[in-house]
């Protein structure tokens, strides 16, 4: 029998770099993304860093998410194809159109060439942030079946960007879908051992905080989730037969206060966490902060509020199980300090 292939889309991404490194693992034949192939090199010695094996069987495919060159021959003989790249840009950002317009062409652009090269399956990486942004505070948790708010208090470009991206997607499967299925993943903000140099995703908060960049902590509550279990969810839910046409929420338990984040960094990296603070940062002095800096605006309506999440139908139809919360923030923090990337 041969081996499924798939295509990875940003293969010099963070969660699509350790997609890579487990369908490998799994034996997989793979194909990658990069906006060009001279990026190529600098990418396999990353992936190689990160423990890959079967380098062998990886290729890379010239494409980009606003051109339509590149993207037939990168998904032609392609079994699954799992779709990650997309821009990430949390909180202010000057020009929204260029998180959100890469965002929703991109989609567009890998679901036509799958569909027209007859690909089984994709799996959309989407966010939680298409989930749980702009919604009135409330006690119960978050599922599959929330859908942000666009117009809602504290939605931001990137929150725009994944749900409209999102939305798109389901929409082109209902009208021009044919035969493709279409599973779509919504991570929380993902920390766990970094790729290469580059510090990504909620990885940024990890490092401001080792790096003394914090004063101190807002009153926030941020749900982590591991990205190696983030990878290992995208391969479940490629090859799981009841995942198909399903959304999952990719959570591991409760929200964690920022603070809270601060101690266990303290507790367990001794003088490596020298620099972070212990004390927080009152309510009043960031709603005030917010009417001077954009970037704290984000922040205001989430003060004090914990987003709880439910990680229940990822667990019952994909089998999936996250690693505890706090192993993928230690992992996180000792990868970018083994690397020299705390100041």
């Amino acid at each position: 029998m041969a081996q499924k292939r798939v295509l990875v889309t940003g293969g010099s991404g963070f969660i699509a770099g350790h997609i890579i490194v487990q369908l490998l693992e799994q034996g997989f034949q793979v194909r990658t993304t990069v906006r060009s192939l001279q990026r190529e090199n600098a990418v396999r010695a990353v992936l190689a860093e990160a423990g890959m094996v079967h380098g062998e069987a990886l290729s890379f495919a010239a494409a980009d998410l606003l051109g339509d060159a590149g993207w037939a021959e990168a998904v032609a003989g392609c079994d699954y194809v799992l779709h990650v790249a997309s821009p990430v840009h949390p909180g202010h950002v000057e020009d929204e159109d260029a998180v959100i317009v890469p965002a929703r062409a991109g989609t567009m652009r890998v679901l036509r060439a799958a569909r027209a090269a007859g690909v089984e399956r994709v799996v959309l990486t989407s966010a939680f942030h298409a989930i749980s942004w702009g919604h009135p505070h409330r006690d119960r948790a978050f599922t599959e079946d929330d859908w942000t708010v666009l117009d809602g208090p504290g939605v931001d470009a990137y929150a725009r960007s994944k749900t409209l991206a999102e939305r798109d997607a389901w929409d082109f499967i209902d009208a021009e879908g044919g035969g493709m299925d279409l599973v779509v993943l919504c991570p929380v903000a993902v920390v766990g051992p970094v790729m290469g140099r580059g510090v990504s995703g909620a990885n940024h908060v990890v490092q401001r905080i080792l790096s003394g960049g914090m004063p101190g902590f807002p009153d926030m509550y941020i749900p982590f989730v591991d990205v190696r279990d983030v990878a290992a969810a995208h391969i479940l839910a490629m090859v799981t037969p009841g995942a198909a046409g399903q959304r999952f929420l990719i959570s591991n338990g409760p929200a964690i206060a920022l603070k809270k984040v601060g101690e266990l960094l303290k507790n367990h990296l001794g003088a490596a966490a020298g620099k972070v603070p212990a004390r927080g940062i009152p309510h009043l002095v960031v709603r005030l902060g917010a009417l001077f800096k954009p970037e704290f605006r984000a922040l205001v309506p989430d003060l004090g509020y914990v987003k709880k999440t439910s990680n229940a139908k990822a667990g019952r139809i994909l089998g999936w199980t996250p690693r505890p919360v706090d192993d993928a923030l230690l992992d996180a923090a000792r990868s970018m300090l083994a690397k020299g990337l705390v100041a």
